[in-house]
């Protein structure tokens, strides 16, 4: 009996791995931590990223994962283009150390947005990404994943976990009167569905839509509100927030619409011009920490650490994901 509990402990031996300087190290501790709460057979392993003076990279796994089931979580705070080389150079460095199974944990999935062949000449990077992390990951484990073509662009395991659940447990226990007199926004006609599924899980019926007019990339050129909001508080859902235009332009126009309080809940802040402009804003600015957050009085940063940790336990222990989300 002892010879095949450790046979079994072997077998499913599982290693959680990141970058030891990186701002993902925190989250994957974590991770571990709660992992290591339910079994021995997870352990912690460090990436370690050695850079020569022409910026070149090296990538060293620290201890031995020949034969685990290793589950990188990548720091999403870094630069895309340096995200993505080191991404590469940690799946080969896993590959060539024998690691039994290899899964890519994205927290934000870079390039997502560019998914498609929109003008001519262009690449669709998503496409270009997903043939570099083809070549050795087994798995892709990420949450809501700007695009809904991405996943057919593998020919490996594609996992995108859903944030509609962890928002609404999240509300009901630190704002349950956005609950209460809400109507869910989606600020664009693209995410019509993200807005419908949230709504859904929040228990809110009433949704609007925003429908944005651009001129040239970044810029919201005119913005209107198909549905009524008079009278109500807003609570804006959106995947992603980059500059934060978009949420500006739908605050205003659900202020001039008679609405009261406006939310916002995004799953990835990137917030490339910073926090301050977007919270002024707005009465409450709520994301998770798929990408490292800084410290703001209006912003509450909600954590992805244990569903993460579930989320790769149930995969390493062959055990559904998709009870996660009902």
């Amino acid at each position: 009996m002892l010879l095949i509990c450790k046979l079994y402990m072997d077998l499913y031996r599982c290693c959680i791995l990141a970058d030891s300087e990186g701002k993902a190290w925190d989250f994957a501790c974590s991770i571990y931590e709660n992992l290591r709460r339910r079994s021995e057979k997870f352990e912690l392993n460090e990436i370690n990223i050695k850079r020569f003076r022409d910026d070149e990279i090296k990538i060293k796994i620290k201890n031995n994962v020949r034969r685990k089931n290793c589950f990188f979580i990548h720091d999403s705070s870094k630069k895309p283009a340096e995200w993505f080389l080191e991404l590469a150079f940690v799946n080969e460095a896993l590959r060539y150390a024998s690691a039994n199974e290899i899964t890519d944990v994205l927290p934000y999935m870079r390039f997502s947005r560019q998914d498609r062949k929109d003008e001519s000449r262009v690449a669709v990077n998503a496409r270009a990404l997903s043939d570099v992390i083809s070549i050795h990951a087994d798995r892709i484990l990420t949450i809501d994943a700007h695009s809904a073509l991405l996943p057919s662009f593998y020919r490996i395991p594609f996992d995108n976990l859903y944030s509609s659940g962890l928002l609404h447990e999240y509300l009901k226990i630190k704002h349950p009167e956005i609950l209460k007199n809400s109507k869910v926004m989606s600020p664009d006609v693209g995410g019509t569905s993200r807005a419908k599924a949230f709504g859904l899980k929040l228990g809110i019926e009433d949704i609007v839509i925003g429908y944005k007019y651009r001129k040239n990339e970044g810029e919201v050129n005119d913005f209107k509100i198909v549905g009524s909001v008079k009278n109500s508080d807003i609570l804006i859902i959106d995947d992603m927030v980059d500059s934060g235009n978009t949420l500006i332009k739908a605050k205003k126009a659900s202020r001039d619409a008679g609405a009261k309080k406006v939310y916002v809940y995004c799953t990835h802040g990137l917030f490339t011009e910073g926090i301050e402009k977007i919270c002024r804003e707005v009465d409450l600015m709520m994301v998770t920490n798929s990408i490292s957050q800084p410290n703001h009085k209006k912003l509450e940063v909600i954590s992805l650490d244990d569903f993460f940790a579930e989320a790769i336990y149930r995969t390493n222990e062959g055990l559904s994901l998709s009870e996660l989300f009902e």
